[in-house]
């Protein structure tokens, strides 16, 4: 897993502007901690940060492969391709040869082999950049899923392109500026495809191409969810579901670094690590390594909410003595969340001020210890969006609104330990022109317009089916970009089995009433694994990640509004609404305000350290 960033440019000879490409390709050292390195052309420039997962010595990049002295092709790549031995032996067969072991390799001969269909041939996860200079034309290509990022700034004579948006931002010809279609992006919980809130930016879509060339750049779709028939019954259906996570698991534990599993205790990480334990087992790899965030006193004194019924400790336990992981609690406290470095931290990684307050913070604290003992993990993330675990899934109000299933449910609160909305402190003049409520609407109207159906998807299953597409094309992506951002930032690679394509198809296209067939949330899921896991796993209610319970959270949060109130050179204050964040600061108001404060607290700093503009 690595960082990449590089530069075309048509009408400039690119290879006078070494020290701009080093200054792009430094914004991505965590990303890649183990090596870096440029390559430059007439016309295009690539840099690379590599975190070294896969052939250790053999995979450097940016890579080439040359023929009498003739470069066909160069990449910068970032990602892992789970399938590559299987490709590597089927070009073999085609006459290629190979000088290393890596996956990098085999995706530049893949490209020979296919052209830009060589991602139909991917499985995995992966962003990368690939110049033809027989053709002088660029292909960006993203995995289906959205796992990996990957941003591009088009120029007048060519393009930008980084794994993250501070890549780009760091050339000097581009100044970060927001408008208000790019400000409302980033308060509400919409997550546009394609969408990078900075002006001139775009991120490549998932299971897109984009190339550049000298009459511009297009995108191009090579993988989309589709409507097919469902004609396996429960049994097979539950069966094949299992044989596809096996294969998934066991392909996702290649590497020659350490490895280990992210468990929560609930269903979606617990059936992974146990997978995952089974496969190693199996290989002579044993034991699995596992590792859970918490947070000091929060099971001794957890309260239940109608969010979070029960605290993971005591799960993530009885999971790891089931399976007998090398199981490692990273407990945190509030001073651990509130620690203006760490927070300042994890704004540097997301680049923007979104996201879930202190539970992108423990993210954050969770890789960074996880870090120190392995360099790969495995996340059972996603498997809500592809299985239908979140409660608003099953809450009639939410499936019938209007919008987003998760807005309805009033999610941007709760997730966050809160109850008010992220924008209760904005202005209302700037809330008005924004008009959130109508961009959410039309990106809700634009997504709907997206889904596939079949002609018997009627009532209950067509609905269904709408919500099932919303959220593994929209929410997962909030999540996704996330966790890599969190992980990124301290050289942790993070693998994602639930969102492997051939599970995604499948499952999209089960039948509602087959997903819930026991009356539950994750019916299938609990099904395909359940001989693998404890009873008080497998039937545990969902419960999403942890957000701290402690009341000193909220209150230092209350202390740094005050000093951004009393601070007159502040940039966020302009677009404060003086009444309500006068209240925000009355005694018991704390705790509710928490998500609007940790925006405005995170616009402020976010305004402060990049310089970014807002046009509205």
């Amino acid at each position: 897993m690595c960082g990449i960033t590089g530069w075309i440019s048509y009408d400039t000879d690119l290879t006078t502007q070494r020290r701009t490409l080093e200054t792009m390709t430094r914004t991505m050292a965590c990303r890649g901690p183990d090596a870096d390195g440029v390559w430059l052309d007439t016309h295009a420039a690539f840099g690379h940060r590599r975190l070294a997962v896969i052939d250790l010595d053999g995979g450097t990049q940016p890579m080439a492969v040359d023929h009498e002295g003739r470069t066909l092709v160069v990449t910068t790549y970032s990602g892992e391709v789970y399938n590559y031995r299987e490709l590597r032996r089927e070009l073999t067969g085609l006459g290629h040869t190979f000088r290393t072991h890596s996956d990098t390799e085999v995706v530049l001969h893949a490209y020979l082999q296919w052209g830009a269909a060589c991602a139909e041939h991917l499985n995995g996860m992966y962003a990368f950049a690939l110049w033809d200079p027989r053709t002088e034309e660029l292909l960006l290509i993203r995995d289906r899923m959205g796992i990996k990022p990957l941003y591009y700034h088009p120029t007048p004579d060519g393009v930008l392109f980084g794994s993250e948006p501070k890549a780009i931002l760091a050339h000097p010809s581009v100044r970060p500026t927001v408008d208000a279609e790019g400000l409302a992006e980033l308060i509400t919980f919409t997550k546009t495809p394609g969408h990078a809130v900075y002006q001139g930016m775009h991120e490549v879509r998932p299971g897109h191409v984009v190339r550049v060339g000298r009459n511009g750049v297009r995108s191009t779709r090579y993988w989309a969810l589709e409507a097919r028939e469902h004609t396996d019954g429960l049994d097979a259906t539950v069966a094949h579901i299992r044989d596809l996570l096996d294969d998934i698991v066991a392909r996702q534990l290649i590497a020659d670094v350490p490895l280990c599993t992210l468990l929560s205790g609930g269903l979606d990480s617990s059936a992974i690590t146990a997978l995952a334990a089974k496969a190693l087992a199996e290989q002579g790899r044993g034991p699995v390594r596992s590792f859970a965030v918490d947070f000091t006193g929060y099971t001794e004194n957890f309260t239940p909410d109608d969010l979070r019924g029960t605290p993971d400790g005591p799960y993530a336990h009885a999971l790891a003595e089931h399976v007998r992981s090398d199981h490692r609690d990273i407990v945190l406290d509030t001073a651990d969340l509130m620690d203006p470095g760490h927070r300042a931290a994890v704004l540097a990684a997301r680049d923007l001020p979104n996201g879930f307050g202190d539970g992108d913070t423990s993210l954050y604290l969770l890789f960074k210890a996880v870090r120190e003992r392995s360099t790969v993990a495995l996340s059972g993330e996603s498997a809500d969006e592809v299985f239908g675990g979140y409660r608003w899934f099953h809450d009639p109000e939410a499936v019938h609104a209007d919008t987003f299933p998760w807005i309805a449910a009033g999610i941007a609160g709760r997730f966050a330990g809160g109850d008010t909305d992220r924008e209760a402190l904005l202005d209302r003049g700037l809330l008005g022109k924004l008009d959130l409520p109508g961009y959410e609407r039309r990106r809700y109207r634009e997504a709907l317009a997206e889904v596939p159906y079949l002609d018997s998807d009627t009532g209950l299953q067509r609905r269904m089916r709408e919500i099932s597409y919303l959220h593994l094309t929209r929410f997962v992506q909030i999540l996704l970009d996330r966790k890599d951002r969190a992980s990124m930032a301290v050289g942790l690679e993070v693998r994602v089995p639930f969102c492997d394509h051939r599970l995604v198809d499948y499952v999209f296209n089960t039948p509602w009433a087959m997903k819930t067939f026991d009356g539950r949330e994750k019916s299938l899921l609990r099904a395909a694994t359940r001989e693998v896991l404890p009873d008080l796993v497998a039937d545990r209610v969902k419960s999403p990640y942890p957000s701290t319970q402690d009341p000193r959270y909220s209150e230092a949060l209350r202390t740094e509004l005050k000093a951004l109130c009393a601070d007159r050179d502040a940039p966020v204050r302009p677009l404060l609404d003086a009444a309500a964040t006068a209240h925000a600061l009355t005694d018991g108001a704390a705790a509710g305000i928490r998500p609007a404060a940790e925006l405005v607290l995170g616009m402020n700093a976010w305004l402060r350290t990049t310089g970014t503009a807002l046009a509205l």
